[in-house]
């Protein structure tokens, strides 16, 4: 069924970046003191090298953290790399809130939303802490990488996802801040969202300010 004229019958939108946000300013301050520029701790934890093991549920948050030391071996000593890791790993977080309003929103107009993420295994853990489960939660389902086993841009986790709302993947809106992950849902068919801001959400749901 179509609600309110939209082009999709149900949401599927992206954690990090969308919904999620890290205050990095404690782990920039340490890795100053370490002599590295910000940022360095996350350009090695990122690489798809060793970012994705991790995503697909393959390695310990402890693996995770050992091969960012070890990436930046040649920088800093060891120790000091797996307390830059160890750092990363802890980084405080929050929730946009304008953002959570707007998918209650959607739910309470009849859409499913949906959650689909490249995720660590933790991911329970950390949507607990940011207030999204239980019944008055923003989300109806939780489609991790880290479960599954597979990752965006991966075709298959959206169609597990697609499946899951129960909907076909051309009734769907997929929204996320990389570029190659929504260009892969519309490849399937979705209509896709390259998220920057929630007033382009609002937009796109077609809910008012």
């Amino acid at each position: 069924m179509t609600i309110c004229g939209r082009a999709f019958d149900a949401v599927l939108c992206d954690l990090d970046g969308v919904i999620r946000f890290y205050d990095m300013a404690e782990l920039e301050g340490l890795e100053r003191t370490a002599g590295l520029p910000p940022g360095s701790t996350a350009e090695i934890a990122f690489r798809p090298e060793t970012d994705m093991p991790l995503m697909r549920g393959e390695i310990t948050k402890e693996q995770w953290i050992a091969a960012i030391a070890d990436g930046l071996a040649d920088r800093v000593p060891w120790v000091c790399g797996y307390e830059l890791g160890t750092a990363l790993a802890e980084t405080k977080f929050r929730a946009d809130d304008a953002v959570v309003g707007l998918l209650r929103r959607a739910r309470a107009a009849g859409l499913p939303v949906l959650l689909v993420t490249n995720a660590t295994p933790w991911l329970a853990d950390d949507l607990a802490l940011l207030g999204l489960t239980g019944s008055d939660g923003c989300l109806d389902d939780v489609v991790s990488s880290a479960d599954l086993g597979i990752a965006k841009p991966d075709r298959r986790i959206y169609e597990i996802a697609a499946e899951r709302a129960g909907v076909a993947p051309d009734r769907c809106l997929f929204v996320d801040d990389r570029q190659e992950n929504v260009d892969a849902a519309v490849a399937l068919g979705m209509t896709g969202l390259l998220y920057r801001e929630p007033a382009e959400l609002r937009a796109a749901l077609a809910l008012p300010a």
